[in-house]
């Protein structure tokens, strides 16, 4: 039996829980994720809330299924100047966030919720501050083309972990939190509660 089941189809974290020595399934889960983020900010949501709900929603689709093993759910949105951004579409979208951003300070929150017997056993929101450089038009054309579609995973149109780290100036916080997932803050749950050895 897995140690958990991810409800969630990202390569990263896939390979963050991997890494970090877990054994996982994983099952991503069909929620309409647009119609919810846009309810929540109609209704006013701030964006940690936002974050929180849309990965408690997927750890309860899948955890209705799973009632025996613990399903972790996550999501992550990028909040600049009063909005949330999601995933650009295209890559238009890709470089019109991209210039939204360019020579300003965003914020990164990365939300976990963990599913155990059909209700939540922990959460966390990770938030991380991120200064971007100024970017020139032409170097934001030139990145969305060597880098799509790939960025179009990533809220904000970029990845730290690729050719996105020489858009930043400074980074405030996790490095996984940036990639998407509070994977310390996981572990020392899972460390505390004697699902992890160490």
């Amino acid at each position: 039996m897995p140690d958990l089941i991810l409800a969630s189809g990202s390569a990263i974290r896939q390979q963050l829980l991997r890494s970090a020595g877990l054994e996982i399934a994983v099952e991503p889960a069909r929620i309409d994720e647009d119609a919810l983020r846009a309810g929540l900010e109609a209704e006013g949501a701030p964006p940690r809330d936002v974050a929180d709900t849309l990965a408690e929603a997927k750890a309860r689709k899948i955890g209705q299924r799973h009632a025996d093993t613990p399903v972790l759910g996550c999501d992550q949105v990028l909040a600049h100047d009063g909005r949330i951004l999601g995933k650009p579409p295209t890559a238009d979208d890709a470089a019109a966030q991209l210039r939204a951003l360019s020579g300003h300070r965003h914020s990164l929150l990365s939300a976990a919720v963990l599913y155990e017997g059909g209700k939540p056993v922990w959460r966390h929101v990770g938030v991380v501050r991120m200064q971007m450089r100024t970017l020139s038009e032409g170097y934001i054309a030139e990145y969305v083309a060597r880098n799509w579609p790939g960025i179009g995973d990533s809220v904000g149109g970029y990845k730290l972990e690729e050719e996105g780290a020489r858009l930043f100036s400074r980074v405030e916080g996790d490095y996984f939190t940036v990639l998407g997932l509070p994977l310390l803050d996981l572990l020392s749950f899972l460390t505390a509660r004697g699902s992890l050895k160490i």
